[in-house]
């Protein structure tokens, strides 16, 4: 019977003295990363830490996630680490996924969105790095950087690169891009072009802020008729020009005369009438 409980007693030393040292190791690791955390809590990047085998666990998360995705919001992801899934954009969740399980490529930076307690979604550029053990990924540890600002912007710069400033539809160039790509692709177009009538007539007589309001009323009425496939531009002053992508003959002179008719509709709401277009089709 002694021999037994000596022996049970040797096991338990051997399993304490085990759990000091990883415990132990647990903690050099943490002072290891204690300059860096210091260094960047006061900074606006979210650094973390997660255990993500066998469950997701947080061994850090930066505090200033709440002054970015709302109050609280420390405190509810450390109890739940699961909740990032809940508040990531729909888009961006297999990105989440693929980081949990070790398969994304952690060599480049991940650009996901994720809401605040607005319910506006905030762009972020993450760098991360997987932690494996015997071969296995066990964490990810990493920075999230807050981009949101510089994201609107470029989207801003990449809109007005394609689009006209008058009338908010794509510009010359861009209709010509959109057009040598159908052409490539062997995709069967048929482009229609349109011209005011009688514009600088319009300008002289009634300014040109008369003559905007005609561009801008025969832009919104193209556009409106417009499938999601169809490229609506203005490709000058009083022109403007329609890719329509694999359509039957029929279905373009169907929405020319849709065209036609909104133009006569809306004319009362002008000093002259109707809103003359010359539209032909090839």
């Amino acid at each position: 019977m002694g021999i037994v409980v000596g022996g049970i007693l040797i096991c338990l030393i051997v399993l304490c003295i085990r759990l000091h040292n990883e415990k132990a190791k647990l903690q050099r690791k943490i002072d290891l990363f204690k300059p860096m955390i210091e260094t960047t809590e006061g900074i606006r990047d979210i650094v973390y830490y997660c255990e993500v085998y066998p469950k997701l666990k947080y061994l850090y998360l930066s505090p200033n996630l709440d002054s970015i995705l709302g109050p609280n919001s420390l405190e509810k992801h450390l109890k739940n680490p699961d909740k990032i899934f809940g508040i990531v954009h729909p888009d961006d969740l297999d990105t989440l996924r693929e980081k949990q399980l070790g398969t994304l490529n952690f060599d480049k930076p991940i650009t996901v969105r994720f809401q605040n307690h607005l319910g506006q979604y905030i762009w972020f550029e993450e760098y991360a790095t997987p932690v494996y053990k015997d071969g296995k990924v066990i964490a990810v540890q990493g920075v999230f950087r807050n981009i949101h600002s510089q994201h609107i912007l470029q989207e801003q710069l990449e809109y007005k690169s394609t689009h006209d400033g008058l009338t908010g539809l794509y510009n010359r160039e861009y209709f010509q891009l959109k057009k040598n790509e159908f052409n490539e692709m062997a995709i069967p177009i048929s482009v229609i072009i349109a011209d005011l009538d009688d514009l600088k007539e319009i300008n002289d007589e009634y300014g040109h802020q008369m003559g905007d309001r005609l561009i801008i009323a025969a832009a919104d009425c193209l556009n409106k008729f417009a499938d999601k496939e169809m490229i609506v531009a203005r490709i000058g002053g009083d022109e403007f020009a329609v890719i329509i992508p694999d359509k039957y003959v029929l279905e373009v002179e169907q929405y020319i005369e849709k065209v036609h008719s909104e133009l006569n509709g809306i004319s009362n709401s002008l000093p002259f009438s109707p809103i003359r277009v010359s539209i032909g089709y090839e």
